[in-house]
């Protein structure tokens, strides 16, 4: 059975999981769109926080730009699911 095919729109909701070093907790959430956080250690110990929801590419290009600004680099940002 052949997988359907899905797109990427810059309108449609799609669910990202995104990784940067450092530890947000969960005051942040609000901040970040409403994406759920979760920190925690890299194979190096150093801390790392995930951040997953669903953006739209406005939302989540609004979202990068906040992270940037506040000086942190990114390690993934990832597609987890188009819809």
């Amino acid at each position: 059975m052949k997988k359907a095919e899905q797109k990427l729109t810059l309108d449609g909701p799609t669910s990202y999981q995104i990784k940067v070093p450092g530890e947000l907790d969960a005051r942040w959430s609000g901040w970040a769109a409403g994406m759920t956080l979760a920190a925690e250690r890299g194979g190096d110990g150093l801390p790392v926080t995930t951040l997953t929801g669903v953006l739209d590419q406005a939302a989540l290009h609004s979202l990068l730009r906040r992270l940037y600004a506040l000086g942190l680099p990114l390690i993934s940002v990832i597609c987890v699911e188009c819809s």
